[in-house]
């Protein structure tokens, strides 16, 4: 963590977020250094905020690469303000971060610059902290919210079907678990009718109020929403807190349906290393994401393609830049051995993939909104560069001295 802490250029931060920061009005700001090590960490070892700051007083190491000249035995920060910190940034702001990883690791060699030249592009799905949506669920929940925020503001109901609401809800889940779907079906309806009720009752008890339509809005657009929709329809409401969420199916045999964000991924084809992450929503094509993964790449990396390795997922693909797109598929004899060993190279895509899934946090988005989805993707990313630098050190440290004794013993 020391030597790592040399090599990345803390002042470019400054320079970079500089400007968001205005003295002589309210409290001081944290040093930058700090927030961003803060976050490295975090998608480093995958945390929370409050698991990150806690950890922080007990590790002195993490504490030096922060900045930190002696030990501290105190929070650093409450673990809200690396929200608040988040939000100001944004996704443009936060793509600096995995910018500069990038460059660590031409510095400390774990990255080439020639393997720069060819890149690795996939899709993944990162998936949104919400639970399986359910047409009961659905139903049930903004009714429910509906009849409390009408008896918070003192909104006389003809019936709030609260205690129906609830029964419908259970006797479903029952005949759904015994494979009496006729009966759930109908229960479903039930609530499918306790909502209608509901949201028509308050929609003329606040006609005329300006405030009180203000309030009631944002929940009975959901319940609109909700419910004329169709098996067949497109862009459904899969869940209330989080009205971004898609569900889209990559093919898997255990997990048909993902609910979240496509989010493109970008690497070198050698060494495996980050250089682009962008969330997308509206579930586009994955060839129709090539054109712009490739560019922030480009960007955030400093270099040009000459080559990019896709699946056939990105047959018909949208990019037209001056590197040569690559298609693995079967039946590659006819392809020249130096190009078959490169085509090859790209389903190593999958698992870094995977592990910034496990190890990272691309696994479970917890962050507010298509921005919070965006920031996920990049903290993920350069968390995922982070861990490269330290295993390599590690073994360029302890590793060769380790082998020595060994040999030196046989």
């Amino acid at each position: 963590m020391a030597r790592l802490a040399r090599v990345i250029d803390w002042l470019r931060f400054d320079r970079a977020f500089g400007s968001l920061c205005s003295e002589g009005r309210g409290r001081p700001a944290k040093p930058t250094r700090l927030m961003v090590g803060l976050h490295y960490l975090k998608h480093a070892h995958g945390l929370s905020d409050g698991e990150v700051v806690g950890q922080w007083v007990e590790n002195p190491y993490w504490q030096l690469f922060c900045g930190e000249e002696y030990f501290q035995h105190e929070l650093p920060i409450d673990p809200s303000l690396m929200t608040k910190w988040r939000n100001r940034l944004k996704s443009e702001g936060l793509e600096t971060l995995l910018s500069e990883t990038v460059r660590a690791g031409l510095r400390t060699q774990v990255l080439k610059r020639t393997s720069l030249e060819r890149l690795n592009v996939d899709t993944t799905v990162q998936e949104k902290a919400v639970s399986f949506p359910t047409d009961a669920k659905l139903y049930r929940r903004p009714q429910f919210k509906l009849a409390r925020e009408a008896r918070v503001r003192g909104v006389g109901l003809r019936q709030s079907y609260t205690r129906k609401s609830k029964q419908s809800l259970v006797m479903q889940s029952r005949y759904a678990h015994a494979r009496q779907m006729k009966r759930s079906r109908r229960e479903v309806r039930k609530l499918k009718t306790y909502l209608g009720r509901v949201a028509r009752d308050i929609e003329r008890k606040v006609s005329g109020n300006a405030g009180l339509q203000k309030r009631f809005s944002p929940l009975l657009e959901m319940g609109h929403r909700l419910l004329p929709r169709k098996r067949t329809d497109r862009g459904k409401l899969y869940s209330l807190h989080a009205p971004e969420v898609e569900c889209i199916s990559k093919g898997k045999a255990r997990k048909r349906y993902e609910f979240g964000c496509k989010v493109s991924v970008a690497m070198t084809s050698k060494d495996n290393f980050v250089v682009g992450m962008q969330a997308f929503h509206g579930n586009p094509y994955d060839g129709h994401t090539l054109g712009a993964a490739v560019e922030q790449a480009e960007r955030l990396a400093g270099f040009e393609a000459r080559e990019l390795f896709v699946d056939l997922g990105y047959r018909g693909h949208d990019y037209q830049g001056p590197a040569e797109v690559h298609v693995a598929r079967r039946g590659m004899r006819k392809v020249k051995p130096s190009l078959r060993r490169w085509l090859k190279r790209r389903s190593a895509i999958e698992p870094v993939i995977g592990h910034m899934k496990n190890d990272g946090r691309l696994g479970r988005n917890y962050l507010l909104g298509k921005e919070g989805d965006r920031i996920n993707a990049l903290l993920c990313g350069a968390g995922h560069n982070i861990r490269k630098p330290i295993a390599w050190l590690l073994f360029f440290l302890f590793g060769r001295s380790l082998k020595i004794v060994f040999l030196s013993a046989n």
